[in-house]
């Protein structure tokens, strides 16, 4: 039995994770409303359109598909909109994870693998940041994800299921074979912000402050590859499969880059000159954001493939220059 059900499957980080299941020899069954996702990046395995919250549609895909496991990338993700519609956010990450969760339970599928964030541990209070850092989100989104991890604790407990909750920095770059990459409406990830910059389809990067306590005033931040986050879920999913117990875990690169270095590196990779301008702070915006990934290293075995910020964006300029429209191009 090698089905896994990938919720969200057509998004950037889920539509790659099917690549990464289908060439180790899994068969990615995805649910996806396409709301973010998009049908184009769906080129394996057996493609339902639908949400977690409709329960005949979940009937069928248990009944024709025998799910060995859960894989959840499905969540709504803009901390800004978050802030301004909570009960959207509530509803589809909390409200429709529990049904889904709910209808494992029912047909005994005990594995479940959930996208969580860094945003469950609000501003920081020590850098790296450990699992062991108090989790006190700031916004509806980070609420969102804590609530799902407290519920699985508690499933994992009352109903014998076995749940990994891997806590993502900032999940960056693309496809290294060029076929998948990042196209997101709204666009608010820095990377793709700054290569649209570079293909000429914005005039240029905002920097949200420049008079942080950092080196060079602006924020720093952790990137990791998706084609690491997928190397991390493909781990937790065999340990899960094989019986061994699940358990939460950091995935950065344990080092930082500030929003200049960033800018630099991407204006070396493309050659472009790339404009930018200071703006003001945003609002809740830590000055460093730094996660250690000791945990997962040890426990899964896990080892990031792609931790230079330079072959980050080398992989997201390859298909940004490819697609400069995203998917429609």
């Amino acid at each position: 039995m090698n089905n896994i059900l990938v919720v969200g499957g057509a998004g950037y980080i889920g539509s790659y994770m099917c690549k990464y299941l289908a060439k180790n020899g899994y068969h990615p069954v995805i649910l996806d409303n396409l709301i973010y996702g998009h049908r184009e990046a769906v080129k394996w395995g057996s493609f339902f359109k639908g949400s977690m919250d409709d329960s005949v549609l979940l009937d069928q895909i248990f009944s024709e598909h025998q799910i060995a496991a859960v894989m959840h990338f499905a969540a709504f993700c803009y901390v800004g909109e978050s802030v301004l519609q909570p009960a959207r956010y509530y509803r589809n990450n909390v409200a429709n994870t529990l049904n889904l969760l709910e209808f494992m339970n029912k047909r005994g599928v005990r594995s479940f693998i959930f996208s969580s964030s860094c945003a469950t541990y609000g501003e920081p209070v020590e850098i790296p940041i450990t699992e062991n850092h108090t989790q006190n989100p700031i916004n509806p989104y980070g609420r969102s994800k804590l609530m799902v991890e407290q519920i699985m604790e508690d499933f994992s407990h009352a109903y014998k299921s076995e749940c990994v909750s891997l806590r993502y920095f900032n999940a960056a770059g693309a496809d290294p074979d060029g076929e998948l990459g990042e196209d997101h409406n709204p666009e608010t990830h820095l990377i793709p912000l700054v290569l649209k910059t570079a293909i000429g389809k914005r005039e240029m990067v905002n920097i949200f402050g420049d008079d942080y306590p950092t080196k060079d005033g602006t924020c720093i931040r952790d990137y990791i590859h998706i084609d690491d986050l997928a190397q991390a879920h493909l781990l937790a999913l065999e340990r899960l499969l094989s019986g061994l117990p699940g358990g939460c875990f950091n995935l950065g690169n344990g080092s930082g880059h500030s929003v200049m270095q960033l800018i630099e590196t991407a204006r070396k990779v493309t050659g472009k000159t790339i404009p930018s301008k200071v703006v003001d702070r945003r609002p809740g915006d830590p000055a460093v954001l730094i996660g250690s990934s000791e945990k997962a290293i040890k426990t899964l075995g896990w080892h990031p493939r792609f931790p230079e910020l330079e072959t980050i964006i080398e992989t997201a300029w390859k298909w940004h220059k490819n697609h400069p429209n995203g998917y429609g191009s």
